[in-house]
């Protein structure tokens, strides 16, 4: 008997107590590993992962959870080579499993760098800006989000073994949440030999990850209102997970990617011999044939103007001749095998429901010619184009889990649009044209079907990553049946992990709640000026108050000619009159904030090592020649770089004139030194 998979629960590994199921090889049906989750307990995982992974993971701060997550890709790029050689057996090829292993790597590092560069090094995020809610500015409001308190448990399909466990577990551990993997069954070893990589590397927190291989059982009956699922698998399944009553009355956070009837459009503008011809037939066989066609981001409608058919077809049918199929071991193959025998036979009889109303053009899902692959055993299968007939229903209700496309006609964009929406919810669509108002009219059309679109053409194509590919730092999911759920997006896959709470109280207590100083706050005016504090002794709240400098005629003539922004309101005293918004000459905007710079910086060398921006810049009164103005300098947040000796600092600026009327704001951004 070959090997039991263990789970990783409650700190060790554990084998199941019972024989468990056989997972063959999907080319060679050959027994890879079984599986079972008898003997595990999942009370136990679930109290682990919230007594000694949460705690452990929320007392790092963003900065230092994303510096893990940057040591954990860096430790599974250099066993990638091992998870290559055993990702062959799940029928994928080299192309397929780069997808599946270096796209899960390249999430974990793309979220280790976001973290770091859009995310506090705090354990709290402020949601916007603060809002004033009295009149003497004395009660405020912030909302921040903070860590829930739960377990993320993800459930995942068998199509991306590692992907799927990396995409959710990475954005999860950043919000401050331990996780629990079950993976699906067939593909199981796979993840499994990617988690203990993980867990020898001992990189991350103990219970923070944790393996259940098998049934998830009653998993879910150990989850409460803390606590969320993220799901991707078949719509069924995700109805059973809806029903549950830890999710019904339980308050437990269910995410669903489900199926998804995913099309391309061809734009009527696009004919032979254009660059997007040749795009889209390329589009359509790539994603009929990587992974097999089992990718829940696969074309499965190809939506083209009725009268090119013919020639569409006949376009996709010469490049799946090129396509060839067998042992991905082999490295003349393109396209593997299915998951398994049974996965195969689940695509037959998709097929055969889509020719209630529709022929078959291309393939024959009974037979496939194979390059070094067993047809008996492997779970092989040709690629399969059909095409529609008029009012054909099945192609937007059947969806094929495998290498399967319909070719569909459409009368104008009206129709292309009512036919893309008869998906009823798709992950991903694509529109292939060069026509701006083609594009346009499509993706205003079907976007409200869609969690992502990709519109295609000759400008792109270069850098394209192609239409089933999705991006960490793009939201993937979809509304209706594809289950309404959204993953990644960058950081709102973070936030989306987290509770968003609106906080009331005076700008002091804000302050001291979020980090970051509030509008109204009180300010520390220190004697030294704060340019001379390192990040060891600036404090949030330091404050420095220039003195008044006088704008005079000659500043403002000589910033015009200077800079050569000769604009009539700083030059023509009898135009800038006539302007209801200034009455007369007055200083450029610019002009005001480089002087306003000249107050506050201190000129010698000292902790403050660059200015590298300002951010929110408002211009509120006009400056007009014979004002003074003056400025209000507040350290606002203090941010250190965990891997830098200096960190950022954001001050908060405010501009006023003789009058103590406002006349500028903004954020100036400054790099300071950890120490003098």
């Amino acid at each position: 008997m070959t090997r039991l998979l263990e789970s990783y629960a409650a700190g060790r590994w554990t084998s199941p107590d019972a024989e468990g199921d056989p997972l063959l090889d999907a080319s060679t049906g050959d027994e890879v590993a079984r599986l079972s989750s008898s003997g595990v307990d999942l009370a136990a995982m679930v109290a682990h992962a919230r007594d000694v992974g949460g705690p452990a993971v929320r007392e790092l701060t963003f900065h230092e959870r994303a510096l893990l997550l940057k040591e954990l890709a860096t430790a599974l790029d250099a066993d990638k080579d091992e998870l290559h050689a055993l990702s062959l057996r799940t029928g994928a090829t080299r192309r397929d499993s780069m997808i599946d292993i270096e796209g899960g790597i390249g999430t974990v590092f793309s979220y280790a760098s976001r973290g770091r560069r859009e995310l506090p090094n705090d354990v709290l995020v402020c949601d916007g800006d603060p809002e004033q809610l009295g009149r003497g500015g004395t009660f405020v409001g912030q909302h921040v989000w903070t860590s829930r308190r739960g377990v993320a448990v993800q459930v995942n399909a068998f199509n991306f073994p590692v992907w799927g466990m990396l995409e959710k577990l990475a954005p999860a551990f950043l919000a401050g949440l331990p996780t629990i993997v079950k993976p699906a069954s067939q593909t199981a070893y796979l993840t499994e030999l990617a988690v203990r990589r993980i867990i020898e590397a001992g990189i991350l927190p103990e219970g923070s990850l944790q393996l259940l291989c098998g049934s998830a059982g009653t998993l879910l009956d150990h989850l409460d209102e803390q606590d969320s699922v993220a799901f991707t698998g078949s719509a069924h399944t995700a109805g059973i997970l809806r029903q549950h009553p830890s999710v019904l009355h339980g308050g437990v956070r269910l995410q669903v990617e489900a199926d998804s009837l995913n099309c391309s459009v061809l734009g009527p503008d696009v004919g032979e011999g254009d660059p997007e011809w040749d795009l889209f037939a390329k589009a359509v066989v790539t994603e009929m044939t990587a992974k097999a066609g089992q990718k829940c981001t696969a074309i499965r409608r190809v939506l083209v103007p009725e009268a090119l058919l013919d020639r569409v077809g006949d376009a996709i049918a010469e490049r799946l001749d090129a396509i060839t199929v067998g042992n991905p071991a082999d490295d003349s193959v393109r396209m593997g095998a299915l998951a398994s025998l049974a996965q195969r036979e689940e695509v037959r009889k998709a097929v055969e429901a889509l020719r209630a109303s529709c022929d078959i053009t291309y393939g024959d899902p009974t037979r496939v010619d194979l390059v070094d692959g067993d047809a008996e055993r492997g779970a092989f299968m040709s690629p399969v184009l059909l095409r529609a007939r008029d009012g054909a229903t099945e192609p937007h209700d059947v969806e094929p889990f495998g290498p399967v496309s319909t070719l569909i006609g459409y009368r104008d964009l009206d129709h292309a649009v009512a036919l893309a929406a008869r998906g009823k919810g798709s992950l991903v669509g694509s529109v292939v044209t060069h026509d701006p108002g083609v594009a346009r009219h499509l993706v205003l059309g079907v976007a409200p079907w869609h969690g992502r679109l990709l519109v295609l053409d000759r400008d792109d194509a270069r850098e394209s990553t192609g239409h089933g590919s999705p991006l960490p730092v793009l939201v993937h999911g979809g509304p209706g049946r594809a289950g309404g759920g959204e993953e990644l997006g960058g950081v709102r896959g973070v936030l989306h992990h987290m509770q968003r709470t609106a906080i009331q109280a005076s700008p002091d207590m804000v302050t001291a709640i979020t980090g970051r100083w509030t509008k109204g706050a009180t300010r520390t005016e220190t004697e030294e000026h704060p340019f001379r504090h390192s990040l060891a002794t600036l404090r949030v709240g330091d404050t420095i108050r220039s003195g008044l400098r006088e704008v005079s005629l000659a500043d403002i003539d000589h910033f015009a000619e200077f800079t050569g922004d000769t604009f009539y309101a700083h030059t023509d005293p009898e135009a800038a009159a006539a302007n209801p918004l200034f009455g007369g000459i007055v200083a450029h905007g610019y002009l005001i904030v480089s002087l306003a710079a000249g107050l506050f910086v201190d000129p010698d060398p000292g902790p403050v090592l660059a200015n590298f921006g300002v951010d929110n810049l408002r211009f509120l009164t006009p400056v007009k020649a014979g004002d003074s103005i003056r400025v209000t300098l507040t350290v606002k947040q203090v941010t250190p770089r965990s891997s830098a000796d200096y960190g950022e600092v954001r001050w908060d600026a405010v501009v006023t004139n003789q009058d103590d009327q406002p006349v500028a704001t903004y954020d100036v951004l400054t790099l300071v030194a950890k120490q003098t």
